[in-house]
């Protein structure tokens, strides 16, 4: 009998167990219908497409949207917005798309000529926050007190995080004599400005003499013909007789690498190492100063702060290391990697990452910096308009003195 009440208890199990097996077959036959029924469900299985395979999953994708959208579809918007979202996904926030429009402002820029509020920013991956790196010199921007390192954190009262740079870049440009609203993060206050848009002409290079026959040259960036400008008021103070010479690259956000080289040409011995890149096979290219150097036997001092940047630090990495000039300020920004910008067929243009630089003796810069020979702070890393309250420049001009 308990045999038999055994072999009743095992047939039970059994019947349990089958039930259970038909009934997961069942619901899962029904479950992969529903997702692949057209009765509005929330996911679609896609047939064909491999995410390895960026063509067969745009493809897919492309044919879901042809078949189920019901707004208008701009096949431009989707191609530009498709190659956007593939070049953001390296996640480097120096290599961007841009389209064909955002190319003809890049270009104005570059010629220092563009509408806007004047100022420089980046991205802090770590925190992925819009940084600014400086305020242009004598714009919107700087009048109205942005200093280097604020954060962006709402442009027109919309959020923006850092991978949104260059469509928070688009939002603060606009119509000239219209405004925008900034809110900045600074030192975990927040702070609030309107700024009204203007025409940005940046005058590359202005120039002085200061006391004591001390020579003043200021750079705001190196874009196209600054080196030019930087030979031109070289010469224009040699002749007033200056006999030593500040360089002032602080709030320098970069520009254009060759730019800053052809400067440190005019002051290097001929034959020294300028700077050295390294690609992304490792190999290495070598500049060196083409030509004897204009000035010769004069003490130089260059001054830099948080906001000097990319092909500011080359500049003053290559005076420095080649024993030209002392650096004096805090310590540069650290932005040691070069990109390429190419201008594609249709007008679009793609930005990228390609190089990493170090100084001659081979420091590396990106994400260190320059530390200065002299550590003097301004307040907020501000460049003073009164010089004799800029402590950075006073204690420049004494060491000249010596």
């Amino acid at each position: 009998m308990n045999s038999n009440r055994r072999e009743n208890i095992f047939k039970v199990i059994m019947l349990v167990i089958l039930v259970a097996i038909v009934t997961f077959v069942l619901t899962s036959i029904f479950m992969y219908n529903y997702f692949r029924s057209d009765s509005g469900a929330k996911y679609i299985i896609v047939e064909g497409t491999d995410t390895s395979n960026i063509n067969k999953t745009l493809s897919g994708i492309k044919n879901i949207i042809d078949s189920k959208y019901i707004g208008v579809i701009n096949e431009n918007d989707l191609i530009s917005g498709a190659i956007k979202g593939y070049v953001a996904g390296l996640k480097d926030p120096y290599t961007e798309y841009y389209t064909p429009e955002e190319m003809k402002e890049i270009e104005a820029e570059v010629m220092g000529n563009f509408v806007g509020i004047g100022i420089y920013m980046t991205v802090n991956t770590e925190d992925n926050v819009i940084v600014v790196i400086s305020p242009i010199k004598d714009t919107p921007a700087e009048k109205a007190g942005i200093l280097p390192g604020d954060i962006i954190s709402k442009v027109d009262d919309v959020s923006y995080t850092g991978e949104q740079l260059t469509l928070a870049a688009n939002k603060i440009k606009g119509e000239e004599g219209s405004s925008v609203k900034l809110e900045i993060i600074r030192n975990g206050e927040t702070l609030n400005f309107e700024i009204k848009r203007e025409s940005i002409k940046i005058n590359h290079v202005k120039s002085e003499v200061l006391e004591n026959n001390i020579g003043y040259i200021s750079f705001y960036t190196f874009d196209e013909g600054s080196s030019d400008e930087f030979k031109t008021n070289l010469v224009d103070l040699r002749e007033k007789g200056i006999k030593s010479l500040i360089i002032d690259i602080r709030n320098n956000g970069g520009g254009i690498v060759d730019e800053a080289l052809k400067i440190a040409d005019y002051i290097l011995d001929k034959e020294s190492v300028s700077l050295i890149t390294v690609d992304k096979e490792q190999s290495e290219e070598i500049s060196y100063s083409k030509n004897d150097p204009i000035i010769k036997d004069i003490s130089i001092i260059v001054l830099t702060n948080e906001g000097t940047a990319s092909a500011s630090e080359i500049l003053a990495g290559a005076l420095k290391d080649n024993g030209k000039a002392k650096v004096v300020g805090t310590n540069t920004y650290g932005k040691g990697v070069i990109q390429q910008l190419m201008t594609l067929l249709d007008g679009s243009g793609l930005k990228i990452t390609t190089n990493e630089y170090f100084t001659p003796n081979r420091n590396k810069i990106n994400e260190i910096g320059i530390k200065p020979d002299e550590i003097v702070e301004n307040q907020d890393n501000e460049i003073i308009q009164d010089k004799s309250k800029d402590l950075q420049l006073q204690k420049a001009i004494e060491l000249l003195k010596q």
